[in-house]
């Protein structure tokens, strides 16, 4: 006779490897993202002209609809107390943010375009070349 909790107990278990699994996928993926050398820290640098930027992107009713959706997922992701990363881990826990920001920004331009982000971005011009250095992008 088997017991009764056993399948529930091996689909639970199976669900947290899982998870775990995804995490670690994930973590590794931002490892590689992660700008290397000085642009972090430009990156933390610029990150509330960033937001700001992305908040216009997203309000900013000439761009399509599925950039928006995506501005706004960030935001939640942003808004979220729960980070990805826990900011107790060194240097990625505190630049978890700066990364998916970055990575956002990246997809986002490449749909929108850049004049989109020339016509949003809020701060000065050597800010929008570090931005263009942090998401990769040709200016």
């Amino acid at each position: 006779m088997t017991n009764f909790f056993e399948p529930a107990l091996r689909v639970g278990a199976a669900i947290v490897i899982a998870l775990a699994c995804v995490w670690t996928l994930l973590v590794v993926a931002l490892v590689f993202l992660r700008p290397k050398g000085g642009l972090l820290r430009e990156a933390m640098r610029i990150l509330p002209d960033t937001i700001r930027l992305l908040h216009r992107m997203a309000t900013d009713q000439s761009i399509g609809i599925g950039v928006r959706v995506r501005l706004w997922l960030l935001f939640a992701y942003l808004a979220n107390p729960i980070d990805l990363i826990p900011d107790f881990v060194p240097v990625l826990g505190y630049a978890d943010d700066a990364i998916i920001v970055a990575a956002v920004l990246r997809a986002v331009v490449r749909r929108a375009g850049p004049d989109a982000v020339r016509r949003n971005w809020p701060g000065t011009p050597d800010g929008l070349a570090s931005v263009w250095a942090l998401a990769r992008l040709d200016r």
